[in-house]
């Protein structure tokens, strides 16, 4: 059970500074998962805000409503592109801030029969909402070499893409792939080892994109906060590889230039020093914040 985790949310002061303006204000955390930066977040603010929590893992909704313990939270099973609909529902007006914060969370992880972690064994499954949806199982059985290889060298950098997805396409005339630690081994057999990186690591990362079309879904993100920031409202990206990230950026840039939005920070800000040697996977992080103008 999730109860049983540990979860540190990253960047929390950092965030909570930059987009908490109004005590008594109305936000957003898009990606609720445990609930940590919605709890950092509603110790800062007054008895008259509001947080909407949405998250696709109805488990995780559970854990956080049980851990936040607040009547100013909101939380709903869904994806944050469906905030305006939902905020219509709620009447909520536009909003004082939200937080997209695209990590994983460290139960998700940890959880072995969810499938994200090639540490573990368990079902290839890696879906966010685990009752609807191809699992990484079916891509894996089910996709040509080629299909394979497009998503390992695109949403996971892999530089052995090719020699990888043919080794799948054979093993699994033999027998079709169900565990995770079965596909671990086969990249392990494929792909040297270098540093303390496991072999796996990228391919594991983008099967979990392709499975959960998380590019896709970041790259409409942007698109939708004019329908739920109000004017001097600030919205916070929270990535955790270079192709998040860089969608983020190059979509706020073109924000930017239209002049109804400004760039709060035009660097990168990562997590410091002290933060990463306390919790690890603080190192991939990076945030991005926007502020409506007009």
């Amino acid at each position: 059970m999730a109860e049983n985790w540990q979860h540190i949310p990253i960047l929390a002061k950092e965030i909570a500074g930059l987009i908490l303006q109004d005590k008594n204000g109305c936000y957003l955390d898009g990606t609720l998962g445990l609930g940590g930066h919605t709890k950092l977040f509603l110790s800062m603010l007054g008895k008259g805000a509001k947080i909407l929590g949405l998250d696709k893992d109805q488990k995780a909704i559970e854990f956080a409503v049980n851990k936040v313990n607040d009547t100013r939270l909101t939380a709903k099973q869904a994806s944050y592109l469906d905030a305006p609909q939902i905020l219509a529902e709620l009447n909520w007006p536009l909003l004082d801030g939200a937080l997209f914060d695209l990590g994983l969370s460290s139960y998700q992880l940890d959880d072995a029969s969810r499938g994200f972690s090639f540490s573990k064994s368990g079902p290839l499954d890696m879906r966010f909402d685990n009752t609807k949806g191809q699992t990484a199982a079916d891509i894996l059985n089910t996709f040509t070499a080629d299909k394979l290889e497009y998503i390992f060298k695109n949403y996971g950098e892999e530089r052995s893409s090719y020699k990888v997805a043919l080794a799948i396409c054979q093993a699994r005339r033999e027998k079709p792939f169900t565990n995770t630690f079965e596909l671990a081994n086969l990249i392990e057999k494929n792909i040297p080892r270098f540093g303390g990186t496991h072999p796996a690591t990228k391919i594991f990362q983008a099967l979990r994109i392709a499975v959960n079309h998380e590019l896709q879904t970041v790259e409409e993100a942007p698109k939708m906060l004019e329908k739920i920031i109000k004017i001097g409202g600030r919205a916070a990206f929270l990535t955790f590889h270079s192709l998040e990230d860089r969608i983020i950026k190059y979509s706020f840039r073109d924000m930017a230039q239209t002049g109804k939005w400004r760039l709060v920070n035009k660097k990168l800000i990562n997590p410091s020093f002290e933060e990463i040697k306390n919790n690890s996977r603080a190192r991939s992080a990076g945030l991005r914040v926007i502020e409506r103008v007009y």
